[in-house]
């Protein structure tokens, strides 16, 4: 039933134990993204901003994200974009929870 309801909607669950997503699965899902590309076993984008208040602000905002989903993303702060990573340790690779923040995340608009 998950497959029909959007990516920024859903909510992450544990993975503990679990297994990484089969690559067709995982770029499937990433089709559903904007800008988002893989990496071996991440997921990352960059974000650009005018300026360094900017770019803060937007870290908060996915802060709270992470927080609220309690998954939480590598995050490489600059002046004026900040490079998001995403990966499930706990799997070893990428999860659906990967797909679901990121979604999230492009949600702040």
């Amino acid at each position: 039933m998950t497959q029909t309801i959007p990516l920024a909607s859903r909510h992450c669950s544990p993975q503990e134990g679990g297994a990484p997503l089969p690559d067709a699965a995982a770029d499937a899902l990433l089709g559903q993204l904007d800008g988002w590309h893989r990496e071996g076993a991440t997921l990352t984008k960059t974000f650009r901003f005018a300026n360094y208040h900017e770019t803060m602000a937007f870290v908060n905002a996915t802060a709270w994200i992470s927080h609220r989903e309690d998954h939480h993303p590598d995050l490489l702060v600059l002046y004026n974009r900040v490079v998001m990573t995403y990966s499930t340790h706990a799997v070893g690779g990428l999860s659906e929870n990967d797909f679901i923040c990121a979604a999230r995340v492009d949600a702040l608009g």
